[in-house]
């Protein structure tokens, strides 16, 4: 993905404050604010890692779960008529609603 870093299944964004003259950047996909900067690429990555390793070893020390950002469960809200053709189709393909979602998922992001 454009302006993404992954690391240990955790994501963050790629941004650039032309004010302050430095990349920075937050963890996606959790609850709260996990940030992160950096005066050049690699500096962006080392402080992207550190935080997420910082972030797991507090969880770790005070004994939490660490949230696990996308899970593979979420909830979309679509048309009622798009929501029966769909139900239609994934009858008449011997799916359930779940693998067909899936399925045009895949298709449409890889």
């Amino acid at each position: 993905m454009k302006n993404m870093m992954e690391y240990k299944d955790y994501c963050g964004t790629v941004e650039y404050s032309a004010a302050d003259n430095i990349l920075y950047g937050k963890v996606l996909g959790i609850k709260g604010l996990i940030s992160y900067e950096g005066d050049s690429i690699q500096s962006l990555k080392e402080d992207f890692e550190n935080v997420i390793d910082d972030y797991l070893e507090s969880c770790t020390k005070d004994g939490v779960e660490p949230q696990k950002p996308y899970k593979g469960t979420f909830n979309v809200r679509i048309a009622p008529h798009l929501h029966r053709s769909l139900a239609a189709y994934a009858i008449a393909n011997g799916q359930t609603l779940n693998a067909t979602v899936e399925e045009a998922i895949r298709h449409y992001v890889g």
